[in-house]
């Protein structure tokens, strides 16, 4: 049977339209949430279980967003999750978008961190809020 072990959120914005941070470079991540679960009482079998969301408003081209998560606090810490999003040309309103992802095994250490980024494929792309990560930690 699964234990609870921990979960942490990181909320950087809670509503839609309360922030306005342009991604500036082409295809480099940016950090839009961080969080730090506690691995005291953990046993075998660990997994962590993560979900997000993001809303981005897009320049009227066909933009490539890509979600990463990585265990860690850098961009090119060990990947646990990756995807990427094209979105049509046609799209005014801000897109919002959700992902769920999970980490099974992690090497057990005080603490797990985990940070997730987004990265677009054109100038123009604007974090616009809400931007919310969770991550929960179970084990056997």
């Amino acid at each position: 049977m699964a234990q609870f072990i921990d979960s942490r959120t990181s909320q950087n914005a809670s509503t839609s339209n309360s922030i306005a941070i342009p991604i500036l470079v082409i295809g480099t991540p940016q950090l839009f949430g961080q969080i730090g679960l506690q691995t005291a009482g953990v046993g075998t079998n660990p997994r962590v279980v993560f979900s997000g969301t993001i809303a981005l408003q897009l320049p009227l081209a066909l933009a490539g967003i890509t979600i990463t998560v990585v265990r860690g606090t850098l961009a090119n810490d060990p990947v646990v999750y990756s995807a990427t999003s094209t979105f049509d040309l046609s799209l005014l309103a801000p897109q919002i978008i959700n992902f769920t992802a999970t980490d099974f095994n992690p090497p057990i250490q005080p603490q797990l961190t985990y940070s997730a980024f987004v990265a677009a494929n054109l100038l123009g792309t604007i974090r616009v809020g809400p931007e919310t990560f969770n991550g929960q930690l179970y084990s056997d």
